[in-house]
């Protein structure tokens, strides 16, 4: 999902990444601060001091988008749920969390935590003024930041799923329903409602005049109703592989090789010639890792000829695997905690094939077609 970016570290052994589309945020955000805002509200300054302070705000607001996710991985780490990276782009930031809770009490205080982080920073930006007020620019950014803490996190709190108050009110609903999926689709549904109505408004305020406003509504509610959507396409792919096994569609096929072997060779007279999509090289009678497709195709092909397996294989320590009767979507999960593309599947401690996106996608266009 978030393949273009640019690390920046990590917080809590969690990954932080930034979104290139971050960039275009911050030069529009930094233009509009220094151009209208700061000039509106405090008068006789450099030219250079609103750019800069324009500068210092957006890096402010993203600080604080940051610690409003922080907020709910934290949370989630304290119930044991897997946070692999927080990214933050365009529309502010998203939380990686690899599984859902599994309790609507779970649910609600992972998600009210974002919001209350902001409601935090604003109160603590706020309190700041008076302290502040004797150097203008520095009371400039604490009034903005206390003004659009408490904005995100009132905006998060409306009840439009994926935003934070959806995902609260589906965890309202689950508690009194006692059903996940039930709740789920009432929550969706009224996401998509208020995304339609923020295009809506959107187009409106942008035909009375407010262009820029209108568009950026607009564009807010095409994400929250793609949004909702796609969490209605995730729920029919959980449905469709519901009760279905890894073993039903991994790759058996994993062919044994030696650890002196080329890439060239490997593909020449293995992958194109033999079909196989996966390998265990071994050294001797001693298996000592898995080379898969996507190993290989990490390599330039230009240096295949003078690239031997060991250097790509993925060591036998380092593996992680997956049983065969494992839940497919249990095991999907379980590779977005790990950031990888296909599991090495183990039955009584001997390797006996691989599991993959490409399997996945290849069985899931089997099972569309049988039931259409």
């Amino acid at each position: 999902m978030f393949r273009h970016t640019v690390p920046l570290g990590r917080i809590f052994g969690i990954v932080i990444d930034l979104d290139y589309s971050w960039f275009l945020v911050f030069g529009l955000l930094t233009w509009v601060l220094a151009v209208n805002y700061y000039p509106a509200e405090f008068k006789n300054w450099r030219p250079g001091e609103y750019w800069l302070m324009g500068a210092l705000t957006a890096i402010m607001l993203f600080v604080s988008v940051l610690l409003h996710e922080l907020g709910h991985s934290v949370v989630a780490k304290r119930y044991g749920i897997a946070v692999p990276r927080i990214t933050l782009f365009i529309f502010g930031g998203v939380s990686q969390i690899a599984t859902e809770p599994t309790s609507a009490a779970m649910e609600f205080w992972i998600a009210i935590a974002g919001p209350a982080v902001s409601f935090a920073l604003g109160t603590i930006f706020w309190e700041l003024r008076p302290v502040l007020a004797s150097v203008p620019p520095l009371l400039a950014l604490a009034k903005y930041m206390a003004l659009i803490n408490l904005g995100l996190g009132a905006f998060n709190l409306i009840p439009a799923f994926p935003l934070d108050g959806g995902r609260v009110f589906r965890a309202i609903i689950w508690a009194i329903s006692g059903n996940f999926r039930r709740a789920t689709s009432i929550a969706v549904f009224t996401g998509r409602f208020f995304g339609f109505l923020m295009i809506f408004l959107g187009v409106w305020q942008a035909m009375a005049g407010s262009f820029f406003n209108g568009m950026w509504t607009a564009f807010i509610g095409w994400y929250l109703e793609s949004a909702a959507t796609s969490q209605v396409q995730e729920q029919r792919v959980k449905d469709l592989l519901a009760g279905h096994k890894v073993s039903e569609m991994m790759t058996r096929d994993c062919a044994q090789i030696p650890d002196d072997l080329t890439l060239q060779e490997l593909v020449e007279n293995h992958i194109l010639a033999g079909g196989h999509r996966c390998f265990v090289v071994s050294h001797g009678d001693t298996a000592i890792g898995l080379v898969t497709l996507a190993e290989i195709k990490k390599v330039p092909r230009s240096s295949w000829p003078t690239t031997s397996v060991t250097q790509v294989v993925i060591p036998a320590d380092k593996l992680v695997s997956t049983p065969a009767d494992a839940e497919v979507w249990t095991t999907i999960e379980k590779m977005e905690r790990n950031g990888i593309n296909q599991l090495p599947v183990v039955e009584r401690g001997r390797l006996i094939g691989v599991f993959s996106r490409d399997d996945l996608v290849h069985y899931m266009g089997t099972l569309q077609s049988l039931r259409a």
